[in-house]
Order: C-alpha cells, then structure tokens, then sequence
C-alpha cells in the first residue's frame, strides 16, 4: 500500500505544479508598487511605460536591460529621480519588461 501512496503523491504535486498561473505583465503591474510613479500614457513621477516602449524599441537586448532596471532600480536614465528596486524577482521582472516593450 505505500509503494502505491508515494507515487501517486509525487504525481499529484506534478498535476497541481503544472495549473500554476504564471502572471501577465500587466497583471504584474497591478499587483506591484509599480503604478505610484508610471502611468501607461502620462509621465508621473517616472515616464510613461509607452514611451519606455518607444526609447526600447527595436533595440537588442531591451527586455533584458529593462528587467534588471526594474529588479535593481537605475538612475539619471530618465533624469534625476532615481527609480528604486522592486520587489520582484527575475522571471517577474522580464515578465513586466516584455509586457512594457508590447506597448505601442
């Protein structure tokens, strides 16, 4: 009888690992502190991610760079504020990247 649980115990936690819902960019952004300074279309206290969008565009590697900003934070890339790190981890953080460079 245990050799049957053990199995059926490492295959249920593969079924239920498999239904996990990876967030969408944008979902990401709702959930994150990331909407107190970025709007979609206006500048706030950071520029707005379509114009973030529009200064990536095109250029290789973009996602990439855009994820370690918004992981790490950066600064004088928009001016004197700095953006300060987010809580978010790698795959969060190129999730957020890639949604941004979609905007058009």
């Amino acid at each position: 009888m245990k050799r049957m649980l053990i199995p059926l115990f490492a295959l249920s936690a593969l079924l239920g690992m498999s239904s996990v819902h990876a967030a969408s960019g944008e979902e990401l952004f709702q959930s994150k502190p990331c909407g107190a300074c970025h709007n979609l279309q206006v500048k706030l206290v950071g520029p707005a991610l379509k114009d973030i969008a529009a200064k990536h565009a095109g250029v290789d590697g973009a996602a990439q760079t855009l994820a370690a900003h918004i992981k790490n934070g950066s600064s004088g890339i928009w001016g004197a504020m700095p953006m300060p790190p987010n809580p978010v981890n790698d795959e969060e953080a190129l999730a957020l990247a890639e949604w941004i460079l979609s905007l058009k």
